[in-house]
């Protein structure tokens, strides 16, 4: 009976190991599973922030690629991708380090090359490949900025014919017969300027271009456009209203009348501020006295992001670009938040703000370092009307010349022109 008992508790103590010992394997093999599980939800979250981050970092691009291995090597990247293309360069190779630099770029936001870049997530202003905004207008979601969108295709004959039917006449380059800046506003000066108003006389002080001259207004073109751009119809008649309501207010303007995609033989449209560096360049050459630069474009938002409703009436809202790749930004920046400021004061809401941008999301300059008073600025957009983009218009030359009149007061002079 007790070797029976003995062997009926050893029985037991054998079955009670053994479901103990598959209790504690199984336990240990859940949590194993349970923390393999975990992992794999954290590998899969950090890699998803990692793409995140690293899809919308500069080194991605085309400027930011060239921006961060040697001139070299890009050469030999082109040569390889472009058959015609030849590097007057000498080839290198990838070093350790520049390999390490263009890993922990494409990862995060550090480039171990720029140390101030450990501080630019935390410091406004401090990213130097991202557009942000500078200065907020009334109402501006700080989210959306202005936005360029290159025509889906230029034809150099459209609207080579006017509405009346009268052939436009061209020279033998394929560029206008008309003169590069129109002189109209300087010869109805003496009727709109009498003489009891302040004026600049003959001096040009003012001089206004075009670097998308062909920009329009879905609501403007006939029929159902599907590209928001005109040969005749479009930013240059904008450009045109500002010289005019200048001129009425004493101060001498003029206005380029350059149709880009005709008078440049192979005209490409990323290359504009190229061609408009040229105009600007030519203008200041004739004319010593040339002081505010204003590039007018129309942005590519829509009428929600572009349009302020001021006393009941619709204005074309504006949004001033501070290209940052100038050195000397901060002076061109001053003068936009000047013009700012007073469109404010005076038609709360109209402007959207300023906006600056760097080569990494446009050109990064703007033509802006040729003079610091030098802007751009984005009238409207593509579903407002050349009516709204004119009540805009009439708004910056009453506050321009505002301001120039002002600071002539400090100054002591009187403009470059006569007071009675």
């Amino acid at each position: 009976m007790l070797k029976q008992s003995t062997v009926l508790m050893k029985s037991l103590e054998w079955n009670g190991g053994r479901k103990l010992k598959e209790v504690l394997i199984t336990g240990r093999a859940f949590v194993v599973l349970s923390l393999c599980s975990m992992l794999f939800f954290i590998l899969i979250g950090v890699a998803g922030i990692i793409y995140e981050k690293s899809s919308q970092s500069s080194v991605h691009s085309m400027k930011g690629l060239a921006a961060s291995v040697s001139s070299g090597l890009f050469g030999d990247m082109l040569e390889m991708e472009v058959p015609a293309f030849q590097s007057a360069l000498p080839s290198e190779a990838f070093s350790g380090k520049e390999v390490g630099i263009f890993l922990m770029r494409s990862l995060t936001d550090l480039n171990p090359a720029e140390p101030r870049s450990m501080l630019a997530g935390e410091l406004p202003g401090m990213k130097g490949n991202d557009a942000f905004l500078i200065r907020k207008g009334s109402g501006t979601d700080t989210a959306i900025g202005p936005k360029d969108h290159a025509p889906f295709a230029y034809d150099p004959l459209e609207g080579l014919e006017e509405e009346n039917g009268t052939e436009l006449v061209f020279g033998e380059d394929g560029g206008d017969e008309q003169p590069a800046f129109s002189e109209d506003a300087e010869e109805d000066n003496a009727v709109r300027n009498p003489s009891e108003k302040p004026t600049t006389g003959g001096k040009k002080i003012a001089f206004i271009y075009h670097s998308h001259n062909r920009e329009s207004w879905y609501p403007e073109l006939d029929g159902e456009a599907k590209d928001p751009s005109s040969r005749t119809k479009n930013i240059t008649l904008v450009g045109k209203r500002l010289a005019d309501k200048l001129e009425e207010k004493g101060i001498g303007a003029m206005v380029s009348d350059v149709d880009y995609p005709t008078s440049i033989a192979d005209y490409r449209w990323e290359l504009s501020y190229k061609y408009s560096k040229k105009t600007v360049k030519e203008a200041l050459a004739s004319n010593d006295d040339l002081l505010f630069l204003f590039d007018l474009h129309r942005d590519s938002q829509k009428r929600k992001y572009t349009t302020a409703e001021i006393d009941g009436i619709s204005y074309a809202q504006v949004y001033f670009v501070i290209g940052h790749k100038n050195p000397d930004w901060e002076k061109n920046e001053a003068f936009a938040s000047k013009i700012h400021e007073a469109l404010e004061a005076a038609y709360p809401g109209i402007s959207r703000g300023i906006w600056g941008k760097t080569a990494a999301t446009g050109n990064g300059e703007y033509n802006q370092s040729l003079a610091s008073e030098s802007v751009l600025i984005e009238i409207g957009g593509v579903d407002n009307t050349l009516e709204e983009s004119y009540r805009t218009a009439d708004a910056l030359a009453k506050v321009i010349a505002d301001i120039y009149w002002e600071d002539a007061k400090v100054t002591g002079g009187e403009g470059g022109g006569d007071e009675a």
